[in-house]
């Protein structure tokens, strides 16, 4: 079952080096000339939200938003990911870690642990989305097997239109230990149903901000 992470060393010092690698990604890719980006925790900071199941490795959530693209097409997916493939392997080399794994809707590094400390294992599973004037998309790769036949479009997350609102609303109203506990309920019912590789951290995060927010605000 899920938990919440109660080591707040540990926490911060796991943050600190993912957040680091992560940032050092956005600002080479910013300083390139094909797109700009910028990344968030999902889940983390003031949020507050980086669950653990029972003794399993950690998975720190990033989003990464492409917000410009410059001489190639937004809906050029391929493209977009090759690119930040590539400045996130150099990043991760630089840093002493092995190449990523490009996955079906996240770039996955390999698993760390610190040699001091909690020796929980932990690693960076970084989305690459973008938002709209109806909320926010995932850039999903879909694998055949063929290269030449895979696909990159960009998928919809369900009900994500005016999600920053609706969290600034949620936290004046000091709603938040309400969103903590929702949260983590959903997060342990889709893993007992089996259902946790279909619903991952960022769309029971939007999942969890409506309920709470149509509770209140509706």
């Amino acid at each position: 079952m899920y938990h919440y992470i109660e080591d707040k060393e540990f926490l911060k010092r796991m943050k600190s080096l993912c957040s680091g690698i992560v940032n050092q990604l956005v600002q080479s890719i910013n300083n390139d000339s094909l797109m700009t980006v910028e990344a968030h925790l999902v889940g983390s900071g003031a949020r507050n939200l980086i669950t653990q199941n029972a003794n399993e490795p950690i998975e720190l959530d990033y989003n990464l938003c492409v917000l410009e693209v410059f001489g190639i097409s937004l809906n050029d997916g391929k493209a977009i990911k090759d690119h930040i493939l590539k400045h996130f392997n150099m990043i991760l080399s630089n840093n002493g870690w092995d190449d990523c794994q490009d996955s079906t809707s996240a770039l996955s590094t390999e698993l760390r642990q610190f040699t001091k400390g909690n020796k929980t294992e932990f690693k960076i599973d970084l989305a690459i989305v973008r938002e709209n004037n109806y909320g926010w998309e995932r850039l999903i790769h879909r694998k055949t097997g063929f290269v030449a036949y895979d696909q990159w479009y960009w998928n919809e997350a369900p009900s994500s239109r005016g999600l920053t609102d609706k969290v600034e609303d949620i936290k004046k109203e000091n709603l938040w230990l309400e969103v903590r506990d929702l949260y983590l309920e959903k997060k342990n019912m889709y893993l007992c149903c089996g259902e946790k590789i279909n619903h991952p951290s960022f769309n029971v995060y939007i999942e969890t901000i409506n309920e709470i927010y149509y509770k209140y605000f509706r």
